[in-house]
């Protein structure tokens, strides 16, 4: 395969650096799949929506340094050759200018390369969820077969890896198209969950959705008592197609199903919001910090364009800008606009619990608003619209992110950070494809291991053995699903682990880069305090602190141990993987940990 060290060509312009760093925020990919994560962080879901702002703040905080930044130094690999230059830069602190430019780069990797994973996951999860949408009786659409789910996660891997090697120039094409899709079609989701809140106050007839037939009901369900291992529950009586049959008056009549807005059922778990007020509402302020955490994700990739100074036309003017506009058009409207809708929405017929225990929420919701505004039936129809635009969001965030990483590590390569191959171009496309190959191969098998438990610990609490035992059975649907509730609850849930480990590699990169910047700016001519100390130093503190709730969380009763202290342990052991790497590569080249002269460096 032809190849050279030669530089990137500049061809982006301010819209194509917005819609690449907008792609990778996308909210049409993360409402879809970020709004599961989130309802599983137990007695927490009531701060979902406060936690996205405190996320959004932070993510600002940041946004800021990395503008100044790329004002002072346009280039390829973002924070990593920030950190180089600012301290090249700095006269007393120069010499810890490669040290501190490996760190940076190795610490990003921890969110560049999982990220990625997490995203295919995802698609395999949603991909799952529209088959048994569409066939029942082959696959469950709330609990989708975990092969299936992996094999879904490969080949889309590959596919979005192919287009990143095809050259940033149709990476953007795709990506403003994608951009334009997804924030219309959400949009007008949460228009139609908002309106079918209003529309229907307590004792209203309206829908209650079916997670087994996948529609939504407008009567009461007929039920029977069952006992299974002692204990006897409430069964919804089904006919041969499982579709649940209506519960019948003394006239013989179906009895009309009327809507309510519990706040909690009688164990205490969080139903629905009883006003627009409670949906904004802190609630606890732990409650608020734990959805931080797992919020970063949604709103992570502003920064993603930093790592495109090589390929923008007038970087210092441009990238600035395309850093602030992704940030404030993606996160401070579209998800603040479209997380509000989705849990005002929130009912007696369609639970935060029911949430929980769905592989595709959201998707369930568009089913009620579809069949709610556009009559029964056709609810369906309406999510599998949605949902292709939420698959080309998925292909569009994932397509940027690997390409963003690519660069980080190409920037490494390079500089002969890591295995030198890593710094070459493909001759014709000019594209780091070896990165993306690499990042391709990592980002599947990180998201086969996403996918091993994802109904595991507390997303569990929803299933039942009966339940588990009514899954279709055969090699796509029931392969490596647990065979009872008490043992997937006995496992962490994977992909929540995995998205912990990513965001804790965010938080590390993001409080890094305000570090970064406070050096740069110190002693400079166009020193500010508000946006060059003030600012970073918020954005320092606000990162350690959502980094701190990893630990301190559980034991404040806050989720469980096991995905916080298990993504903890993936960021130990890439920690000590990267210092013994550094050491072994240093020595190997004869090249010293401080920079011994500045001389045609800086």
């Amino acid at each position: 395969m032809a190849e050279n060290t030669t530089e990137m060509k500049a061809t982006l312009g301010l819209t194509g650096l917005t819609m690449n760093a907008m792609a990778l925020i996308a909210p049409g990919a993360f409402l879809w799949l970020t709004f599961i994560a989130q309802a599983g962080e137990g007695s927490t879901a009531p701060a979902m929506w406060i936690g996205i702002l405190l996320a959004l703040l932070l993510c600002l905080a940041t946004a800021v340094c990395y503008a100044e930044l790329a004002k002072l130094y346009p280039g390829t690999g973002s924070s990593y050759f920030f950190a180089e230059q600012s301290f090249l830069n700095h006269d007393k602190h120069w010499r810890y200018a490669r040290l501190s430019k490996f760190i940076v780069g190795w610490a990003s990797h921890l969110y560049y390369w999982i990220y990625p994973g997490v995203m295919v996951a995802v698609t395999g999860i949603f991909c799952g969820y529209v088959v048994g949408t569409l066939w029942p009786n082959a696959m469950s659409a709330s609990n989708p077969g975990t092969l299936f789910m992996m094999v879904v996660a490969v080949v889309f891997t590959l596919g979005v890896a192919y287009i990143a090697h095809r050259g940033v120039t149709g990476s953007t094409a795709v990506n403003i198209a994608i951009n334009v899709i997804q924030i219309s079609a959400l949009v007008v989701f949460a228009v139609m969950a908002i309106g079918y809140r209003m529309n229907h106050p307590p004792g209203s007839v309206a829908f209650q959705f079916d997670s087994v037939s996948g529609e939504a009901y407008t009567y009461e369900f007929a039920t029977t008592q069952t006992t299974a291992n002692g204990q006897t529950t409430d069964t919804i009586v089904r006919d041969a197609n499982m579709v649940p049959q209506p519960k019948l008056d003394a006239a013989g009549q179906p009895v009309p199903y009327k809507i309510s807005y519990p706040t909690t059922d009688d164990k205490g778990a969080f139903l629905t919001h009883p006003s627009a007020g409670s949906v904004i509402g802190i609630h606890n302020v732990g409650w608020m910090f734990v959805q931080a955490t797992v919020a970063i994700l949604i709103l992570v990739g502003f920064e993603s364009v930093t790592a495109m100074g090589g390929e923008a036309i007038n970087a210092k003017r441009n990238v600035p800008i395309a850093v602030i506009t992704s940030l404030l058009v993606q996160g401070a409207f579209c998800y603040l606009f479209e997380y509000f809708a989705a849990n005002y929405f929130l009912n007696s017929g369609y639970t935060m619990q029911s949430a929980t225990g769905s592989a595709a929420p959201i998707g369930d919701m568009m089913i009620v608003v579809g069949d709610a505004l556009f009559g029964q039936g056709h609810g369906r129809t309406f999510m599998l619209l949605e949902a292709i635009t939420v698959f080309l969001a998925l292909i569009g965030t994932t397509l940027s992110c690997i390409n963003t990483g690519a660069r980080v590590t190409y920037a490494m390569g390079k500089d002969q950070e890591v295995p030198e191959h890593f710094g070459m171009l493909h001759e014709k496309n000019l594209s780091p494809h070896r990165a993306i190959w690499a990042l391709a191969i990592i980002s599947a098998v990180i998201g086969c291991i996403s996918l091993l438990v994802v109904f595991g610990d507390g997303a569990a609490a929803t299933l039942t053995d009966s339940a588990i035992a009514a899954l279709p059975h055969g090699l796509w649907s029931s392969v490596w699903f647990a065979t009872s509730q008490a043992r997937l609850a006995a496992l962490p849930n994977t992909l929540v682990m995995i998205v912990l480990a990513s965001n804790f590699g965010t938080f590390l990169l993001y409080m890094l880069s305000c570090v970064i910047c406070m050096v740069a700016y110190q002693g400079h001519p166009n020193f500010s305090a508000l946006k060059h100390l003030l600012i970073p130093v918020f954005g320092v503190i606000a990162n350690l602190v959502c980094m701190a709730f990893y630990i301190i969380g559980p034991f404040m009763g806050y989720g469980t141990k096991m995905e916080p202290f298990g993504a903890l342990g993936i960021a130990a052991v890439w920690a000590i993987y990267g210092g013994i790497y550094f050491t072994r590569a240093s020595r190997a080249m004869g090249r010293t940990t401080m920079v011994a002269s500045r001389a045609g460096r800086a």
